[in-house]
């Protein structure tokens, strides 16, 4: 795979620098994280919900962090002291995770919750008024008015 080097367009940009990290992360492999499975949905026309299966954790285990752009959830299982038996088989995964997700401006973490081994973390996109598109009403002239002509005398 080919690497570009994007350390050029930093003279002539000004703030565009996230946008290149971003484009520059898309070429490093993922390392086969899959573990925890999730899945993104749109709930409506400006939330969404995250949802991953984190079996065998809870609320204590799990941790959720939004910074700027970012989302970081992080699951670390504690080691039981008092679990002596032995098992046979173990096929419920006790390791710990992290996971990250790049949000878009203006989006934030609303809520999370965890259910039946599903942590659902719902998110809301807020576009301030400010950069929401307006109608601009265009005023007509009329067109059946009379239009004066002003002269000025000179003697």
């Amino acid at each position: 795979m080919r690497h570009v080097d994007f350390s050029p367009l930093y003279r002539s940009t000004v703030g565009f620098d996230r946008l290149f990290t971003m484009l520059d992360s898309l070429a490093q492999p993922d390392q086969g994280q899959t573990y925890p499975p999730y899945n993104i949905e749109r709930t409506g026309e400006n939330t969404y919900r995250i949802t991953m299966a984190v079996a065998g954790f809870d609320e204590t285990e799990i941790s959720i962090e939004a910074q700027a752009h970012a989302l970081t959830v992080k699951g670390e299982k504690s080691e039981d002291a008092a679990d002596s038996s032995e098992f046979l088989y173990r096929g419920i995964a006790k390791r710990t995770f992290e996971r990250r997700f790049q949000l878009a401006d203006h989006v934030e973490v609303t809520a999370a919750s965890l259910k039946n081994g599903l942590l659902h973390i719902d998110l809301l996109r807020s576009i301030p008024e400010a950069m929401k598109p307006r109608k601009i009403a265009i005023a007509a002239e009329a067109v059946n008015a009379p239009k004066a002509i002003e002269a000025q005398v000179t003697n």
